[in-house]
């Protein structure tokens, strides 16, 4: 097959080809490999992961402001649809300024991992950190459980999903706000939450888990995937000259330069381009030493709700081959998740501190590494000068805007009329 499409390109298909360049044969065999992206894995620790019912509740409560204490806050307030499902800052700002930058929303059913140090191993358990975080949404599960019930059309919602009927709670027995804050038992939000008989914080916990699992049933839906490299890639299969078409020359001397000489497949591989996993950029960073994926796995075993808990829908099975046996040594001081890059020319800034605005100056970065910061002991050499020439990087930024694709339904970058399905 592939012989046949060489000689289409080299033949009758010279008009779309410059003389004398096709994709080489070994560069078309690695193709293969990064596409089609293929469905989204399940989670066995989320019994409403694909529950039309959670998606629609979870969309809702995604781009709800009132989840926040300001009532200014919602989780498109950092993963904004017009932005990549980012918000276009150096660093992400709820209530206050983070010290990283937002990850795109862009395929994160596919991760293994949240967050740029995986401090969160499900998609469920991973929106329910800023909910919480005094410089994101600075809400509690008790303010965000008042909500939820007292609003018909959640309550609505929530049954549908759930098949549980929700009232207003009774302030008597349910604080206005309060959580466990982390190491503080004697915050204002703690006590509160300590005063509660443990079967109404058992509910509280169970509401404000479903909560995040509604809202990874939506987050699921939010795939980029027929980019037109995805296009040539199925044209690469059939033969088919439109198909073929579809990615210029200059596009394929880019994925050459990417799965060559640029080396960039060694992280960003496969069909999601990401190995899911964690590296050292040597991208400099101005806010300070970041401990990164060392960091995270601590936060991740101290994790209420990690797949080991009990909210965990699979009885802990995932986290017993994921979480149990991570160890912090294993990631020396600045390792971080590797990000897709699909659709990666709508996502800037780039890297954890959005420290580059476009992905020239990325390219530029990797081939001379100028100002890149020190390895420090036991990091990985992985990245070291590419010393591409200016034709080289070219041709890898028009690859990299071939992976752009954001066919997403419109219906699911707004809020939906009703939590609820009709």
């Amino acid at each position: 097959m592939l012989l046949f499409v060489f000689a289409l390109l080299f033949g009758g298909f010279q008009e779309h080809v410059e003389p004398g360049h096709v994709l080489s044969e070994q560069a078309a065999e690695i193709a293969l490999d990064f596409s089609p992206l293929g469905p989204a894995p399940k989670d066995p620790t989320n019994a409403f992961y694909e529950n039309e019912h959670a998606a629609r509740l979870g969309q809702a409560l995604f781009f709800d402001k009132a989840l926040s204490a300001n009532g200014e806050v919602s989780c498109s307030t950092c993963h904004d649809p017009a932005r990549g499902f980012g918000d276009g800052r150096r660093l992400a700002r709820g209530h206050a300024n983070l010290p990283r930058h937002a990850m795109t929303l862009w395929n994160v059913a596919y991760n293994r991992w949240f967050f740029w140090d995986g401090r969160k191993d499900t998609l469920w358990s991973q929106a329910l950190g800023p909910l919480e975080d005094a410089r994101e949404h600075r809400s509690s599960r008790l303010e965000i459980a008042h909500r939820i019930a007292g609003d018909a059309g959640y309550a609505r919602a929530w049954f549908d999903t759930f098949g549980v009927r929700l009232v207003p709670l009774e302030r008597e027995r349910f604080p206005e706000a309060g959580f466990p804050v982390p190491g503080q038992d004697q915050h204002s939000l703690s006590v509160a939450w300590q005063s509660m008989a443990d079967e109404d914080r058992a509910f509280v916990n169970r509401l404000f888990v479903n909560v995040g699992k509604a809202i990874a049933a939506y987050e699921r839906k939010l795939v980029s995937g027929k980019a037109p490299f995805d296009t040539f890639v199925a044209g690469l299969r059939d033969g088919d000259p439109n198909k073929l078409a579809v990615l210029s020359p200059k596009a394929q001397r880019g994925f050459e330069v990417f799965q060559g000489k640029g080396r960039c497949h060694f992280c960003h591989d496969g069909p999601n381009f990401s190995d899911l996993e964690f590296h050292t950029n040597r991208v400099a960073s101005a806010e300070g030493v970041d401990l990164g994926r060392s960091i995270g796995i601590r936060l991740l075993q101290q994790d209420p709700f990690n797949s080991l808990s009990i909210y965990a829908d699979d009885g802990g099975e995932v986290g017993r081959r994921k979480v149990a046996s991570l160890r912090r040594d294993e990631h020396p001081v600045s390792e971080f998740k590797t990000p897709t890059l699909r659709n990666i020319a709508r996502t800037l800034p780039y890297m954890r501190e959005g420290q580059f605005t476009t992905l020239e100056q990325v390219i530029d970065f990797y081939s001379e590494l100028e100002g890149a910061a020190p390895l420090r002991p036991g990091n990985e050499r992985l990245i070291q000068p590419l010393n591409l020439t200016a034709r080289e990087k070219a041709d890898l930024l028009a690859f990299l805007h071939s992976l752009t694709d954001e066919g997403l339904d419109p219906g699911l970058k707004v809020p939906p009329p009703t939590p609820y399905l009709q």
